[in-house]
């Protein structure tokens, strides 16, 4: 995918987006509970922000949100490496790829489980910023129960609706 580089007012444009969305949403407080700012100086990206969403099955599901010359890029890890059953841990995750929108299911640092997706910066706008963050939230508790019980069968219970 070929992606033109972004102007400057381009990318400070979507600062100001992502900042005015995370804004409402912590005063709304019931969807996000939590973010953070960092502005990256190694030249890899222009800004990052660590996101605290509120989960169902898992307690907090944070999302890094990366903001470069060309892309906004999300990450949220949905579980570590597996320690069984990995076969059936990554063919369960490979088939729910093909339901995704926008995401993926990849392996990331220490072969851990994230959840990515990948948007031109250009088109950063709150309805996205709604898509994005809220179908990482969703697909992360919809399917971080069955991963985790199949890659962690003695040690993961789900939680208890009541």
């Amino acid at each position: 995918m070929d992606v033109e580089v972004a102007s400057n007012e381009d990318i400070s444009r979507a600062v100001g987006v992502i900042d005015a969305w995370i804004s409402a949403w912590l005063h709304d407080g019931s969807f996000l509970v939590a973010a953070d700012k960092q502005l990256v100086t190694d030249g890899t990206a222009t800004h990052r922000w660590y996101l605290r969403f509120a989960g169902e099955e898992k307690d907090a599901i944070t999302v890094w949100a990366t903001l470069s010359q060309r892309t906004l890029q999300t990450e949220v890890q949905l579980m570590p490496a597996p320690d069984e059953q990995v076969e059936e841990v990554l063919g369960y995750l490979m088939r729910q790829n093909a339901e995704l929108y926008g995401m993926a299911y990849a392996f990331g640092p220490e072969d851990a489980i994230y959840l990515m997706g990948r948007i031109s910066a250009s088109l950063v706008s709150e309805e996205v910023l709604d898509r994005i963050f809220g179908s990482s939230v969703h697909y992360v508790d919809q399917h971080f129960p069955q991963a985790m019980s199949l890659g962690f069968p003695g040690r993961y219970r789900r939680r208890s609706k009541g």
